[in-house]
């Protein structure tokens, strides 16, 4: 039981009640992991609520399921953003599968200026709908309930308007004042958000301003990580920080 497989809701159900898994999931379900009746799945809307139960009957890509419990998961205060800068050689999705794993509620793509990588025209959805297809398979490896939502990617104007009095944002950086270990959350903050250079780092007009606009610069430690790596391990540092791991 594993295995967590994905649909579009969950609202209205109740113990005893009935789900059924079609689509991509159910053909998953059915013809690879080759599911059959008597079988225990979960079975999650990505929003939080997820049932279980045993699998009552099978059609060619689709099945029932009998709902034995349902478990709704409370969202997690703070949630905690990854503000990715895009990067070439997928390194970027690397981070967004690493991040999803973790434990990061929001995934904000970002186009820095030392940026390679650049999301233009048709490539915009394209880009954005890959990583939140990323983090949705993330997700299900990972069985969280919740599956990180993928925005679209901003500019470094857009996320000097991050900040405000119940979202902080940190950025990092190898040679930060602050060490992200040492760092304490605002009691009422709402929102952590966590900004990630590129792989040529964040250009020093963009940490001006988003220093001017209220941002914190903060580093990991005395190593420097690769863009794939950073976003994680400061999402780690925090979930234990926060006291979830």
């Amino acid at each position: 039981m594993a295995s967590l497989y994905l649909v579009g809701s969950l609202d209205g159900v109740t113990v005893g009640g009935q789900v059924s898994l079609d689509g991509a999931e159910g053909r998953h379900a059915v013809s690879v992991a080759r599911v059959r009746v008597g079988e225990t799945l979960r079975i999650g809307d990505g929003r939080g609520t997820v049932v279980v139960g045993p699998v009552v009957s099978t059609e060619r890509d689709s099945l029932v399921l009998d709902v034995t419990s349902v478990d709704v998961a409370p969202a997690p205060s703070p949630t905690l953003t990854l503000v990715q800068a895009l990067a070439k050689g997928g390194r970027d999705e690397m981070a967004v599968q690493a991040a999803t794993e973790i434990g990061v509620d929001r995934i904000v793509p970002w186009s820095a200026a030392r940026s390679v990588s650049r999301w233009e025209g048709a490539k915009v959805e394209k880009g954005r709908a890959r990583w939140a297809a990323i983090a949705q398979e993330a997700s299900k490896q990972a069985i969280r309930s919740r599956v990180p939502g993928v925005d679209d990617p901003v500019t470094t104007m857009q996320l000097a308007g991050f900040p405000d009095a119940r979202r902080a944002v940190l950025v990092l950086d190898p040679v930060g004042a602050v060490r992200l270990s040492a760092w304490e959350p605002p009691a009422d903050v709402a929102e952590i958000v966590l900004v990630v250079g590129p792989e040529g780092g964040i250009d020093g007009s963009e940490f001006d301003r988003l220093v001017a606009a209220g941002a914190v610069r903060v580093r990991l430690g005395d190593t420097v990580l690769r863009t794939s790596t950073a976003g994680p391990a400061a999402l780690a540092v925090l979930q234990t920080r926060l006291g979830r791991w």
